[in-house]
């Protein structure tokens, strides 16, 4: 409780980093705020709680990360083919993606970064990761901190 008698929430915020030209701290605020949100009705199966339906609101990751500027050359397919995504959440779950699964020109898989669920406002816990094409659940992430954008790193090929 702060001074007031009012209760003190910590506002959960995600960093964009790794391989990017500008890395970035944002809250769900900043994303309802700075980019197109987007509607997304899914329905997925989670282990623990069975068959989940929820409609998520918020911008495309694939915006948010371009805006941080992704340290690959954006006219050269094969170079964006390489780069991952690794999503984490408050609770230490983690889902990678590959940036051709959310790339346009490729899988153009319209994967949000949720500001809203079911009508109800992500503050403070963070924004989570919405995979609506996935039928399982575990690729959800909740209270999202962090966003690792980097290329695949693959040990030299050898003939054997």
């Amino acid at each position: 409780m702060d001074r007031l008698g009012t209760r003190d929430v910590a506002v959960r915020s995600l960093a964009l980093v790794g391989a990017l030209h500008r890395p970035v701290t944002l809250t769900v605020t900043d994303l309802r705020g700075g980019w197109e949100q987007h509607r997304a009705e899914v329905t997925f199966d989670c282990a623990k709680e069975g068959p989940q339906h929820h409609t998520f609101e918020g911008p495309l990751l694939r915006e948010v990360v371009a805006d941080a500027g992704p340290a690959f050359d954006v006219r050269r397919r094969k170079d964006r083919s390489r780069f991952l995504l690794a999503v984490t959440g408050g609770d230490g779950h983690h889902a990678v993606l590959s940036w051709a699964e959310i790339d346009a020109d490729f899988g153009d898989a319209p994967v949000l970064l949720a500001t809203r669920m079911d009508g109800r406002p992500l503050e403070p816990d963070g924004s989570q990761l919405v995979m609506p094409r996935d039928r399982c659940g575990a690729r959800y992430v909740s209270s999202v901190t962090r966003v690792w954008v980097g290329a695949a790193q693959l040990p030299p090929y050898t003939e054997g």
